[in-house]
């Protein structure tokens, strides 16, 4: 069963499996409704679009956190990154910091240039980014109405 509306505490020990697609496109629905309420007109795919650019990539990489630990189960990631951060890094002062900048949208140089500056353990901070692997986490937005024009 794959759901949506769900709150994010809910995972694997509910049995409940979420969608990306389904949820990003369900918030891309409610931004297009909230700006064609404030336009007076339906903006249409033009409101998706938008969302599109200035929201799926930070939307992404929040359930993609959840799911790293533990939080909530999103089909379309990998099954066995499932809860990776409770298991691999239980103890880390370190791993809280870093996934905090991750949540602000700080990239791999960002962090690593924090923890210089800060003289951080850096062996700790390199074991953390390898197993978040923030660059590989990337998956396109399917709901994207130029990706279905270009289809045809």
């Amino acid at each position: 069963m794959v759901e949506c509306n769900a709150p994010s505490s809910v995972g694997l020990v509910s049995g409940i499996r979420l969608s990306l697609h389904q949820c990003g496109e369900e918030e891309a629905q409610r931004f297009k409704w909230i700006e064609s309420e404030k336009a007076g007109r339906d903006l249409g795919e033009t409101a998706i679009r938008s969302w599109i650019g200035q929201h799926w990539n930070g939307f992404l990489r929040q359930r993609w956190l959840e799911h790293l630990q533990g939080k909530t189960f999103w089909i379309e990631l990998d099954r066995g990154d499932f809860g990776l951060l409770q298991r691999a890094f239980r103890g880390s002062k370190l791993i809280d910091p870093i996934l905090d900048h991750v949540k602000q949208g700080w990239e791999n140089l960002d962090i690593i240039l924090w923890a210089l500056d800060r003289g951080l353990p850096m062996g700790e901070v390199r074991e953390i980014l390898e197993a978040l692997d923030v660059n590989s986490r990337r998956i396109e937005c399917r709901f994207d109405p130029r990706r279905h024009r270009a289809a045809r």
